[in-house]
């Protein structure tokens, strides 16, 4: 059976996608075992991508960037790192999440300080927001910070920060007005150097090995003014702003992988015997690849709509809250049913669908929990 066909892509964007297959090829495949080892990717590939114009491409041209805004491209990264098994390279974060944070809320002069190496992959970006007592409850944020005249004097701690070894500008979330709630929260830029900041741990999560993850730690920090993005107090609505473009993002990462992990099953069913015949001949073993097929071919229509409609910038935050939680829950069934159809086999590492099972577990985590996904889509319904 061949698949749907897609209407969403033009010709350029199936270009860029060569573009992209032929990075990883060459930047990012021969190393990444060595950085599942390291537990961190090399500063070297960040700088191969800026090269390649695979960051920043939405930043406009004048501050280094491609000037093209279209999140088809970046669904288009999204797809092929996941297909070829390499989510520690965070360029999603970079381009995606990070990115429109600096373009939309920076001054004319933070952006031609911050942008043109975020283009290049000399400047790694991160968003310090998860504390060790609050995930998504914002209100829970205590990281303060003091109004100094000049400057701010930030303190507290931030924890599971993706990029966290890497970054050398980290988006900080912290209290500024303490009475104020989730709307008493600014947005400071924390830049590498800065005395009174440092890395914890380069934490040991189950899957995404290669990807940095780290606690962060702010002591009597002393942030310029001018470090001040966007907003005084406006944290809560810049961050609401963007989560749609994030979980996005996370969607079609995930239906990607389900997708791949349907492909390589099914051709492994086939080529594998038990009995003394194919496992593709068993009913029980078609079924289960109907079914997963189904529901990737579902899914992926549903996602290609939201994709076009990101791209259109007609996407509401309800819409993105449900292709997150269904693509993301999606890719863990189907993850865990492909490791079951190829046996013990699949428990194995050299396996590319036991890593899967790992690296994907996380996407129904972040970015914002299934369950806050449904309580979005929920409230919008009923009140």
């Amino acid at each position: 059976m061949t698949a749907m066909p897609r209407q969403i892509y033009t010709e350029d964007h199936e270009a860029f996608r060569e573009t992209v297959r032929t990075f990883l090829a060459k930047e990012v495949t021969p190393h990444y075992d060595q950085w599942e080892k390291d537990g961190i990717v090399s500063r070297d590939v960040w700088r191969a991508a800026g090269r390649q114009g695979l960051l920043g491409m939405a930043v406009p041209e004048e501050y280094g960037g491609g000037g093209q805004p279209d999140f088809r491209y970046s669904a288009v990264l999204a797809e092929e790192f996941t297909r070829a098994g390499a989510p520690g390279l965070a360029i999603g974060l970079h381009n995606d999440i990070i990115g429109p944070y600096l373009t939309t809320l920076g001054t004319e002069e933070q952006k031609r300080r911050w942008l043109p190496g975020f283009c290049s992959g000399e400047t790694i970006t991160a968003i310090a927001m998860t504390e060790p007592g609050a995930g998504s409850d914002l209100q829970g944020i205590r990281t303060s910070a003091e109004d100094r005249g000049d400057h701010w004097l930030l303190n507290g701690s931030k924890t599971f920060i993706s990029n966290g070894i890497l970054a050398d500008l980290v988006i900080v979330v912290a209290k500024t007005t303490p009475e104020g709630g989730a709307h008493g929260l600014s947005l400071l830029v924390v830049e590498r150097g800065m005395a009174g900041f440092e890395r914890g741990r380069n934490l040991d999560k189950i899957g995404q090995k290669a990807q940095d993850t780290a606690e962060l730690f702010f002591h009597d920090v002393r942030v310029p003014k001018e470090n001040l993005l966007g907003e005084l107090n406006g944290a809560f609505i810049h961050l609401m702003t963007h989560l749609a473009q994030e979980r996005m993002g996370i969607a079609v990462a995930a239906i990607a992988a389900a997708e791949y992990l349907l492909e390589i099953t099914t051709q492994y069913v086939k080529e594998r015997e038990a009995f003394g015949r194919p496992l593709a001949k068993l009913q029980h073993i078609r079924f289960e690849i109907a079914e997963m097929a189904t529901e990737c071919a579902v899914t992926r229509a549903f996602l290609d709509r939201c994709i076009a409609d990101h791209a259109a910038g007609a996407l509401d935050a309800v819409h993105a809250s449900m292709a997150k939680w269904w693509a993301t829950e999606l890719q863990k069934r189907v993850a865990d049913r492909c490791l079951q159809l190829h046996g013990g086999y699949g428990y194995m590492t050299e396996y590319r669908v036991a890593r899967a099972f790992t690296d994907g577990r996380i996407l129904t985590i972040y970015g914002g929990t299934t369950e806050i996904m449904k309580e979005i889509i929920g409230r919008s319904l009923l009140g």
